[in-house]
């Protein structure tokens, strides 16, 4: 798809499963949602599709941060995965109006069958799909994620919600590819 050069912003056509995969509906996408897991890029490359479209880009972790006034990490310590995963739900909600924007989800949000849920309502789910290897390599030795200690639970998490993901409406391969390269793949499969 080509970059929009007029100031109204762009909405894609595309046939996305609804329900059963074998169901297909014809809507118009205004809004697509980044789902993967940790270290898949959605921040990445979710920033160039927006900046491609000429729409807004958001990371609901950084608006979860923002309204908490505390990381994700603070967030998990203080008040467990509970209060977050509800944390979460609710700034999903606060985005349902929003239209023209890209959207970059934290690891675990899609997992949750209500947040699920929102999102395949709202707009277009579009899962990067990173093997895990290539998500080991790209976390830092030090990385500050709230649920990640040891491999073994790494790649628990990485099986558990995986089986989520499928769930999205669109997958795109993108563990080896740059990511000009994802953007251009979403922008096929969406268009």
């Amino acid at each position: 798809m080509a970059e929009s050069t007029s100031a109204a912003p762009t909405s894609w056509h595309v046939s996305i499963r609804r329900g059963r995969p074998k169901e297909i509906d014809r809507v118009t996408v205004d809004k697509i949602y980044l789902i993967g897991f940790m270290a898949a890029g959605k921040t990445t490359v979710g920033q160039q599709l927006a900046h491609r479209l000429g729409w807004r880009f958001e990371d609901i972790d950084d608006l979860i941060e923002r309204r908490e006034r505390a990381t994700i990490a603070e967030i998990f310590s203080r008040h467990g995965e509970p209060y977050f995963r509800q944390a979460e739900r609710e700034i999903l909600q606060l985005l349902v109006p929003i239209r023209h924007v890209v959207f970059a989800t934290g690891g675990g949000t899609f997992a949750d069958d209500k947040n699920r849920a929102i999102i395949n309502r709202d707009g277009a789910s579009v899962w990067l799909d990173v093997p895990l290897q290539d998500i080991v390599d790209r976390l830092p030795i030090h990385a500050q994620r709230p649920l990640v200690t040891e491999r073994s639970a790494l790649e628990q998490l990485y099986r558990a919600r995986a089986d989520s993901y499928r769930q999205a409406h669109v997958r795109i391969a993108a563990g080896q590819l740059p990511p000009p390269a994802v953007v251009d793949r979403i922008a096929e499969a969406v268009n």
